[in-house]
C-alpha cells in the first residue's frame, strides 16, 4: 500500500511538473510582444483596452490562447494558432485549412472587435485571442511545413538535448538568452518613425507571407539531427529579436484599427 500510494505521488508529481511545461511554452516572446504594442498604442485605446480587459496588461492576456487549450470547450479554436503553407505556396495559393488557421481566426477576432453589438465578453475573449495570434503570425514554425507540423517533427538537438525546430524558435533560443519579457521588451531596437511606419504597413495575409520566408530560411539552417547551441543563437537570435518587435508593432497597428 505505501509503494502504491508513492508511485501515485510520483505520477501526479510528473504529470503536473509536464503540464506546467507545456503551458509555459513560449509565454516570454508573447508577454515581451505585449508589452512592446503597449508602447506603440495611443492613450485613447489604451483607454479602452483596460476596460475591456478589466485593467489587465497586454502581456498578462497574450498567453490566454495556448492557456484554453487545457479545456476540451475551446478545441475548434487550436487551429487558429498556425497555417501550414508548402515550399512554393503563398497563404493566398494554399489550400485552406477547413477547420480555420491563422488567419481566418485573426479575421474572426477582428470582426468581433469591430462590432458594436458584440457584448463586452465577447469583446474581451476574442481581443485576448487576437493578442496572442499576431505573436504566433510572427513566428516562423507557425507558418511552416505541413509535413513535419510547422518544425515539430524536424528532430535536432539544442545544447545536447533532443527538441525539435519548433520548440527552439517558441522558447528555447528565448529562454538560453535569459532576459525577461520586459527586459526584451524595453530593448528593442532603435527605430525611428519612418521605419515603424514601414514595419506596420501591410495586411495579415502579407504578412504571412513575410513569415513564410523566414520559415523556409529556418528550414535552411539546420539539418536532421544537428546539434545546436551558442553559433546557432549567433547567427539566428537578432530574426528573434526582430520578429517580437514586428509582432508587437503590428499587435499596435490593428488594436488601432479595431478599436478606434
Amino acid at each position: 500500500m505505501k509503494n502504491l500510494c508513492i508511485g501515485v505521488f510520483v505520477f501526479l508529481f510528473v504529470s503536473q511538473t509536464a503540464f506546467a511545461n507545456e503551458i509555459d511554452w513560449g509565454n516570454t516572446g508573447h508577454r515581451a510582444i505585449g508589452q512592446i504594442a503597449e508602447a506603440h498604442l495611443s492613450k485613447k485605446i489604451k483607454r479602452k483596452i483596460k476596460a475591456l480587459l478589466d485593467g489587465q496588461s497586454l502581456a498578462m492576456v497574450s498567453t490566454f490562447a495556448d492557456d484554453i487549450k487545457s479545456d476540451r470547450k475551446y478545441s475548434n479554436f487550436y487551429t487558429w494558432h498556425y497555417v501550414n503553407l508548402n515550399d512554393n505556396d503563398t497563404y493566398e495559393s494554399s489550400v485552406k485549412n477547413p477547420q480555420g488557421d491563422l488567419v481566418t481566426g485573426i479575421e474572426k477576432c477582428k470582426q468581433v472587435l469591430l462590432d458594436d453589438k458584440a457584448t463586452k465578453a465577447d469583446k474581451a475573449f476574442y481581443l485576448k485571442m487576437l493578442v496572442h495570434l499576431i505573436g504566433d503570425l510572427h513566428q516562423p514554425m507557425h507558418v511552416g511545413r505541413l509535413s513535419d507540423k510547422g518544425g515539430n517533427t524536424f528532430q535536432v538537438q539544442w545544447f545536447n538535448n533532443g527538441t525539435n525546430m519548433h520548440r527552439i524558435w517558441d522558447s528555447q533560443m528565448i529562454d538560453s538568452f535569459n532576459m525577461t519579457y520586459t527586459e526584451l521588451a524595453s530593448n528593442t531596437d532603435d527605430l525611428n518613425k519612418k521605419q515603424i511606419k514601414a514595419i506596420a504597413q501591410g495586411t495579415v495575409v502579407s504578412w504571412v507571407n513575410e513569415t513564410k520566408g523566414l520559415a523556409q530560411e529556418v528550414y535552411g539552417s539546420a539539418k536532421t539531427g544537428e546539434k545546436l547551441g551558442y553559433r546557432y543563437m549567433y547567427d539566428h537570435f537578432a530574426t528573434v529579436r526582430s520578429q517580437l518587435q514586428k509582432g508587437g508593432i503590428r499587435l499596435a497597428k490593428v488594436l488601432e484599427e479595431v478599436l478606434r
